[in-house]
């Protein structure tokens, strides 16, 4: 008999992790069915993907750009539902025709759609970082209570995830601690007294890996690597200390686990984020991904080193928020959220992002109540906005 397939929804579809989930789930059409799309603004590549794929439902953020993909739509004869706005967001995500969520969006906008997955029980691909930066104790809280499955997606954390043992209850005993590897984007050699005019051109060139613009620029301040570091807190259950960060510039080694015994367990690939999509879309089992297969025979060397405190000082904040009060985190993800956009946008220089993040941290203590809910948290992401845009608006006077 042949099994149903599993029916995807993907929020962020135009983005290169949504782009990269529908390459690998065009390789196995049997498994996968495509019930929902989302985009941001990028009408055009997500009616080529609604004509390819004839999702029920495509979702935008505005009635504008709606009413443009009806019209393609409708002249193509694909019946795909168009809805509008963040609660159509939250009820593709929590449908009851969705199996599984992939949740690309970047920032803090997918955090709702993902505690609605949560809360319905899906199997949820997480490649949305803010989710748990953002609301780590309330999300964790949710997919336990919802019986979620959850599945990293970042490269980094699905390495993790892979060399862990299955038995959740065992990690504490058998586990010293983890190592997050970092590439060190397009500036890890660079002398730090040169990055002031760094160009929004230059720090989206990663050497590695092709991703958007706003993470592109993470990687290059490595606070990519910093939030990478409280997200692994809280799937993992790890204490900050237990965290580690290496630069490994060849991005083969995705990251390590090192247990009790001195025994290191890695993951090891090219760098190539549909290996841990495939994973995640097909767990425990494995399937073809369409990445290029690693050759040891190619490889020249394996090189690892300290992250200097001095290119890349926003990388230390992620433990100083891990040990301060509950939501540091999240103004912490507000701010770099604001300054990055300055920063693309031409109006703060490169090393005024983490000026701007540590600023606006030492202005802004989170007061947050207990058991904080999520209208507590995205109220909190609205302070912490304004008080990051405050700073900048000091910083160029």
């Amino acid at each position: 008999m042949t099994a149903a397939r599993q029916r995807l929804a993907i929020l962020g579809s135009t983005g290169s992790i949504g782009t990269s989930t529908l390459d690998v789930v065009a390789r196995h059409p049997e498994r996968f069915e495509v019930v929902g799309l989302s985009a941001q603004q990028r009408v055009a590549e997500l009616f080529a993907q609604c004509l390819r794929f004839r999702p029920r439902v495509a979702v935008l953020p505005d009635e504008a750009r709606a009413q443009e993909l009806r019209a393609r739509l409708a002249a193509a004869g694909v019946a795909t539902e168009v809805r509008v706005g963040a609660q159509a967001l939250v009820e593709l995500a929590a449908a009851d025709e969705v199996d599984s969520v992939m949740a690309a969006i970047v920032g803090a906008a997918g955090l709702a759609p993902c505690l609605a997955a949560a809360r319905a029980g899906k199997r949820l691909l997480l490649a949305n970082k803010e989710a748990l930066v953002v609301g780590g104790a309330l999300f964790m809280r949710a997919v336990h209570e919802g019986g979620a499955t959850l599945l990293p997606i970042d490269s980094e954390h699905s390495a993790i995830f892979q060399c862990l043992p299955e038995d959740r209850r065992s990690w504490r005993t058998r586990i010293a601690h983890i190592v997050l590897t970092a590439s060190g984007g397009p500036f890890r050699d660079r002398d730090p007294d040169s990055l002031h005019g760094v160009t929004p051109a230059e720090a989206v060139a990663h050497p590695n890996w092709v991703m958007g613009r706003k993470i592109s620029v993470d990687s290059a301040t490595m606070m990519n690597k910093a939030l990478e570091v409280i997200e692994a807190r809280w799937l993992f259950d790890l204490a900050p200390e237990d965290i580690r960060v290496v630069i490994h510039p060849q991005s083969i080694i995705h990251s390590m686990v090192v247990c009790r015994d001195g025994s290191v367990l890695a993951q090891l690939g090219t760098p190539d984020m549909k290996v841990p999509i495939a994973y995640g879309l097909a767990y425990p089992e494995r399937i073809e991904s369409g990445a290029e297969r690693l050759d040891f025979t190619t490889l020249k060397d394996l090189s690892f080193q300290a992250p200097d405190a001095r290119r890349f000082p926003g990388l230390q904040l992620a433990w100083d928020a891990l040990r301060a009060p509950e939501g540091t985190t999240a103004v912490l993800n507000a701010a770099n959220e604001e300054a990055v956009a300055a920063f693309l946008a031409g109006t703060i220089a490169f090393t005024a992002i983490h000026s701007v993040n540590a600023r606006t941290l030492d202005r802004l203590p989170p007061d947050l109540p207990a058991s904080a809910t999520l209208d507590d948290l995205l109220a909190l992401d609205r302070r912490a906005r304004d008080t990051a845009r405050q700073v900048m608006t000091e910083i160029a006077a």
